[in-house]
């Protein structure tokens, strides 16, 4: 089959790779037909997350159909369509029964990490019964590939952690897809303002579009001043950092009112400044997440009543033997315009 394969840092390529086989009773063997790239491909890429050794098919997103199911899954069978969350969760250990699949002791982010992903034309998911999800007559693939990573992460590591409310002031810090995505999602609790921060006039353009009711671009280094004014100097209750740079997360820092909350998204690579000597005294909270898909099930309901429109994310499509192009797109955002990118298997 063809799979797009790390081959150190800054080395990719699209290659052909032995089909995946089942190696547990748990897994199934899903054919992709879409697939899509994240940010943090990007930073496993750069050489981030050295979890992510040479030789690994990347990619953690997707839809496609069940061919093989091993003879402990009962939830799924071959002809089945499927979405497939970016976490697998085997449903039983400590961290599963506490909802916190991220770190499920036998799975969690594995896939195109520790294992390989999504970026080619099958993929062998652990854990079939609990970490994929039917997917539904009628339903949009290319809106849903937006579940199986992106929407719950920024809901839930950006608006849940957050604690955005009814009335409150947000910032997000970075407008690239999941920073989006965190702005679709908090729009659930109607805060009175959400601004959105970034470099990109374009991007901030189609937060305007999105449902941004202030766009700041930073360039030119006033983004604290400019919110500050916007806040009588007070701040915003709930900063999410959507970038994982530490000038971003050093902004949240900045710019987070007393009593409010730092909710940290980004792929940190590098180390950041906790500036406390500021902070120590202002009733702040920081938290970090790993995303852990819970609300995939709550999420689908909504993209299936038009709550929220996912698909809104694409700018691009792509065949899997023009991936190379995809992720070229992808990386030139500023550029070409890029969201995110539908690859079809």
């Amino acid at each position: 089959m063809k799979a797009l394969v790390y081959r150190g840092p800054g080395k990719k390529a699209l290659e052909d790779h032995p089909k995946p086989d089942i190696t547990a009773p748990t897994d199934a063997i899903v054919k992709i037909t879409k697939t899509t790239i994240c940010g943090t491909d990007l930073h496993i890429l750069k050489g981030d997350l050295p979890t992510c050794q040479p030789g690994r098919i990347l990619g953690h997103e997707g839809v496609g159909v069940v061919e093989k199911v091993g003879p402990a899954v009962t939830a799924f069978k071959p002809g089945d369509r499927v979405l497939i969350s970016c976490v697998s969760a085997c449903g039983k250990c400590d961290y599963c029964r506490k909802q916190m699949y991220s770190h499920c002791t036998t799975g969690g982010w594995i896939l195109g990490n520790t294992i390989d992903g999504t970026q080619a034309e099958f993929v062998r998911t652990p854990f079939a019964d609990t970490s994929l999800y039917p997917i539904p007559d009628g339903a949009d693939e290319e809106a849903l590939v937006m579940l199986s990573d992106i929407l719950p992460t920024g809901f839930e590591c950006g608006v849940l952690n957050g604690k955005v409310e009814p009335g409150s002031i947000v910032a997000i810090v970075g407008a690239g897809p999941v920073g989006m995505a965190a702005l679709l999602t908090a729009q659930f609790f109607s805060p009175a303002e959400i601004i959105m921060i970034d470099l990109d006039d374009n991007r901030l353009e189609v937060a305007k579009r999105f449902g941004a009711t202030t766009v700041i671009n930073s360039a030119d280094g006033n983004a604290v001043e400019t919110i500050m004014k916007m806040t009588g100097k007070r701040g915003v209750d709930t900063a999410i950092e959507a970038v994982g740079i530490p000038a971003t997360f050093e902004l949240c820092e900045k710019i987070i009112a007393p009593g409010g909350t730092i909710a940290n998204i980004g792929v940190h690579g590098v180390k950041v400044d906790l500036h406390l000597e500021s902070l120590w005294d202002r009733n702040i909270s920081i938290t970090t997440r790993l995303v852990d898909t819970v609300t995939i099930p709550m999420l689908f309901k909504t993209v299936r009543s038009r709550k929220i429109d996912p698909k809104l994310l694409i700018t691009h499509r792509f065949k899997l033997d023009h991936i190379m192009d995809a992720y070229e797109t992808f990386a030139s955002a500023a550029k070409t315009k890029a969201l995110k990118v539908i690859i079809e298997a």
